[in-house]
């Protein structure tokens, strides 16, 4: 398990690098369909995965993130709410085939999946974006590895959730501490002639916290309907939503706070 986790590893981090070094409409169409999968497996978790309903979705999701693409947040409202029209048909005219929780999961997917993960390309296409967006790789991955070897190595007190009865308060705050050293290194050496040697650390902290929330909702919707993993796609990891569940939370932070503090 660990060699197939660690290979999967290293050929998910190359891919990631290609993608994110070359950007442009590659990797718009790989989070696109990364979006469309991980809402496969979301609505595999009640059951919804292969109806008419989920297609809507899954044809719904690809015009949001073009809709985003081009910065059409007019016609994006408009579409979310058309779409929520055309699943509440679906769901009076398929009456009692489907219940509320399961339509409500096909929105709110489009909205957790689809319009969070968008927010990868959309700092990849921001001015220095080929830089910047390796703040929400940082904030998520890299918090992680820094989480995971603090707990392994001084965690003692548990934090207070059911949800992760092995995460520890050391672990916690080692991931916050780990992703702002990270983020100095990283504005020290490739930002060095650029005045922002304290605004990336606080990115990368503030989208540690986020990330560790990210990772435990997705644990949440996981433990709500039974199920260990998303998926199998990824082997030794799980699923896209497995692997991606801090990127999906950490992603729209890293955005906005480049926006406003960089």
């Amino acid at each position: 398990m660990f060699w197939t986790r660690l290979t999967s590893g290293i050929v998910l981090m190359a891919v990631t690098i290609a993608l994110m070094t070359y950007g442009s409409y590659p990797l718009f169409w790989v989070i696109t369909i990364i979006s469309i999968i991980g809402l496969f497996e979301l609505y595999r978790a009640v059951k919804m995965e292969r109806t008419f309903p989920a297609a809507i979705g899954y044809i719904s999701s690809i015009i949001i993130d073009i809709l985003i693409l081009d910065d059409a947040y007019g016609l994006l409202f408009m579409w979310i709410i058309l779409t929520l029209m055309v699943l509440m048909a679906c769901y009076v005219i398929g009456y009692p085939k489907y219940n509320s929780e399961q339509v409500t999961m096909l929105l709110f997917g489009l909205i957790y999946v689809t319009s969070m993960l968008s927010f990868v390309f959309k700092v990849r296409f921001l001015e220095n974006g080929i830089l910047l967006v390796w703040l929400i790789f940082i904030g998520a991955w890299g918090s992680d590895t820094c989480a995971y070897c603090v707990g392994k190595l001084i965690g003692k007190h548990k934090i207070p959730s059911k949800l992760s009865p092995n995460k520890t308060v050391e672990g916690c705050l080692g991931g916050i501490i780990g992703a702002a050293l990270i983020g100095f290194i990283f504005a020290a050496v490739l930002f060095k002639d650029k005045n922002v040697w304290w605004q990336i650390p606080v990115i990368g902290a503030a989208s540690s916290v986020i990330s560790q929330i990210g990772d435990l909702a997705a644990s949440a919707i996981k433990r709500n309907h039974d199920i260990k993993d998303y998926g199998k796609l990824i082997p030794g990891h799980g699923g896209i939503l497995d692997r991606f569940d801090s990127i999906i939370f950490t992603a729209p932070v890293v955005y906005y706070l480049i926006k406003y503090m960089l």
